[in-house]
C-alpha cells in the first residue's frame, strides 16, 4: 500500500496548521436551480472565508450567476471553531465520478503534503455537519 493511500483524521494526523483549503458546495439541478460554496483557507499567514451563492433559471449556474458572495479575515479564534468542526472528520483518496449526479454536498480539504490526491472529506457525524453549516451562515452576518 502506499504512503499516499488510505484515509488520515483530522486533528491527529493533519494539524490546523496544515490546512491550506477547504470547500464546501452544495449545487442542485432542481428548478430553480440552487448553487452555494463556502471556502476556508490559509494565504500569506492569514485565514479567511469566502461564500458564494448562485441562483437564476438556468443550468449549469456559472459565475455570471453569483447573487451573493463575500469574504472576511478569520480571527484565530473563528479558524479554531472552523477547525473544531473538522477534527475528528477523515480525508480519503479523490473519487471522481461525473455519473453521481447528487446535489452535495461535496466536500474537498486541501492540505499541505496531500500530494494532490488525498482531498475528498467527511465529517465525524451528521450533526456536527449541520453545526458546520450553521456556522458558515453565521458568518455571513454582518458584523458576526
Amino acid at each position: 500500500m502506499s504512503i499516499f493511500s488510505g484515509e488520515k483524521t483530522v486533528g491527529r494526523d493533519i494539524g490546523s496548521e496544515e490546512i491550506t483549503d477547504f470547500y464546501y458546495t452544495y449545487s442542485s439541478s432542481t428548478y430553480p436551480p440552487d448553487y452555494q460554496r463556502y471556502r476556508f483557507y490559509a494565504e500569506n499567514g492569514q485565514h479567511y472565508f469566502y461564500h458564494e451563492k448562485r441562483e437564476g433559471d438556468h443550468w449549469p449556474l456559472t459565475e455570471d450567476d453569483i447573487t451573493v458572495s463575500g469574504s472576511k479575515v478569520l480571527s484565530d479564534e473563528e479558524w479554531n471553531r472552523f477547525f473544531g468542526y473538522l477534527s475528528g472528520g477523515t480525508v480519503k483518496n479523490r473519487n471522481e465520478d461525473v455519473v453521481d449526479g447528487d446535489a452535495g454536498p461535496w466536500l474537498y480539504l486541501y492540505w499541505k503534503n496531500d500530494h494532490g490526491t488525498m482531498q475528498e472529506f467527511a465529517f465525524a457525524s451528521w450533526n456536527i455537519l449541520k453545526e458546520f453549516e450553521q456556522y458558515c451562515i453565521d458568518l455571513m452576518q454582518p458584523g458576526y
